[in-house]
């Protein structure tokens, strides 16, 4: 038998047992399918990229939409930065259009005003050639401004004639005596500083 045993046609049968012997003994059964429970954020397995927690989704959800709202606001800060912009620009020309009108306005005030010195002058001398009463029932129909202009370029001689033709006639006249010499006064001091 040993020589059987050893023989190279029964090497191969042993051989064969020996391997089914051994693959049935270390022959393992498949795992049963594994059902997963659902991960909660304290009970965390798997891998980590697996891991889903509602807080973080939530944070998430937060974040964007606070993200919209700040989109939304650098949106309507542009638009209110170019409102802006282009009222200021409006505004701007505006005020140059004005100051524009004011030097213009400047330039023809001074012009009557040259007018009108000269005017007033010729006046006075007229009003001074006159008598005092004429001239006193002329002013009584001209607002006091101009009285005052016009005698403030008169002879203080003159003026005071008129000024007492005027006085004489009621007591109302009297105060817009008053008030003529108050003007003429203010207006000697502007003029002679």
């Amino acid at each position: 038998m040993i020589k059987l045993l050893t023989s190279t046609w029964m090497t191969l049968p042993v051989s064969a047992i020996v391997y089914l012997t051994a693959t049935v003994a270390f022959w393992k059964t498949p795992p049963a399918p594994h059902r997963e429970a659902p991960v909660s954020s304290r009970n965390v397995s798997g891998a980590s990229w697996e891991f889903h927690n509602p807080e973080a989704d939530q944070l998430i959800s937060e974040l964007r939409d606070e993200k919209k709202g700040l989109d939304k606001r650098k949106q309507d800060l542009e638009e209110l930065a170019t409102r802006l912009k282009t009222e200021q620009e409006e505004i701007n020309a505006a005020r140059q259009a004005v100051q524009l009108l004011q030097t213009n306005f400047d330039k023809s005030v001074l012009r009557v005003q040259e007018d009108e010195t000269g005017n007033l002058k010729k006046l006075a001398k007229v009003y001074s050639a006159m008598a005092p009463d004429s001239a006193a029932a002329i002013f009584a129909g001209m607002d006091d401004t101009t009285v005052a202009k016009i005698l403030a370029f008169m002879k203080d001689t003159e003026t005071a004639g008129i000024l007492e033709s005027i006085s004489k006639k009621s007591d109302a006249d009297a105060k817009r005596v008053a008030a003529l010499s108050e003007r003429l006064r203010q207006a000697s001091l502007r003029n002679n500083p």
